[in-house]
């Protein structure tokens, strides 16, 4: 498969921006990436980068010529995937596009499981906001989107949805830390570390929130999630997170603990699983799907949709 070689350093090229950039990435001189790109478009009759200064950018073109690398790279990636599997030895890689709340706890789990069991199966996982996964799907930058929404359907093909409640994130020995469920107006008694805005948890906060006499700003707002955990840890601040991804049993954080928000306070919002309608998923990405999938039936409430 030669021209997958080809097609690895035009994509290459397209994520970086740069022929160095795209050298670097794989290896490879300048001169090589150069001469493996104008061998390609001498081939197909047109440049597929406007050259600049700085860099490179796909033109109509280019845009033409990377979804079609990628569609490649996907049916080669369930060929490989299919043809392991009639040899009993799965192989693959699976590329995951999740929100920040999977990346600590919930991904990390089921992707340990999966490879103990198929140690040749390769993840990628990209950490994305439920408004752009759609587009990742429509450009095989992911193969499964997995992101947390507060109030809105996905415009992917949804394979399930779960119900995730609101939970307050604190340190192993805030006051908070005494109570087995904690109603919202008791976290605004202590300073507060927020998602930015524009995050499914601080959506659902701020929803809450409306005509609240005890509505205040918070003291920090963070667009990471690891930063407000560390910051939480070390002061008495609270903070908040989905269901799953937060320290809640049987997970032992030795930093974190949480408390699940009283539904009467907040309304859950959703976490979905999905896939780009009209696309096949390999047989590896399949199996993984209905991993997680099975998890998150028996731990939470289905959506109908």
């Amino acid at each position: 498969m030669k021209h997958l070689t080809t097609f690895r350093v035009i994509d290459a090229i397209a994520r970086t921006g740069s022929i160095r950039g795209a050298a670097d990435h794989l290896a490879l001189t300048p001169s090589a990436v150069q001469r493996r790109l104008q061998s390609y478009e001498a081939e197909i009759g047109f440049e597929i980068f406007d050259r600049r200064p700085q860099g490179v950018d796909l033109n109509s073109a280019g845009e033409l010529v990377i979804m079609h690398i990628r569609e490649t790279f996907s049916e080669t990636g369930k060929l490989t995937s299919r043809l392991a599997d009639l040899s009993g030895m799965r192989r693959g890689e699976v590329r995951v596009g999740c929100s920040q709340a999977l990346v600590p706890y919930f991904l990390p789990r089921h992707i340990s499981s999966y490879q103990t069991t198929y140690p040749n199966v390769i993840f990628e996982v990209v950490v994305i906001d439920h408004r752009i996964a759609q587009s990742a799907l429509a450009n095989h930058v992911i193969d499964l989107a997995l992101v947390f929404a507060a109030d809105e359907v996905p415009e992917f093909k949804t394979l399930l949805g779960v119900r995730q409640q609101l939970a307050a994130v604190m340190g192993l020995n805030h006051p908070l830390a005494h109570f087995e469920i904690l109603r919202l107006r008791q976290c605004y008694e202590h300073p507060l570390a927020l998602p930015s805005v524009g995050f499914g948890s601080r959506a659902m906060v701020d929803a809450a929130l409306q005509e609240k006499s005890y509505s205040r700003p918070p003291e920090m707002e963070s667009n990471s999630f690891e930063y407000l955990k560390a910051h939480v840890a070390e002061t008495l601040s609270v903070t908040f997170q989905i269901e799953c991804g937060a320290p809640l049993p049987p997970i032992k954080d030795s930093h974190l603990t949480a408390r699940l928000i009283d539904q009467r306070d907040v309304a859950p919002g959703t976490l979905w699983i999905g896939q780009l309608a009209g696309r096949s998923l390999s047989v590896t990405a399949s199996r993984f799907a209905e991993q997680i999938g099975r998890d998150l039936s028996e731990r939470y409430q289905h959506v109908e949709f």
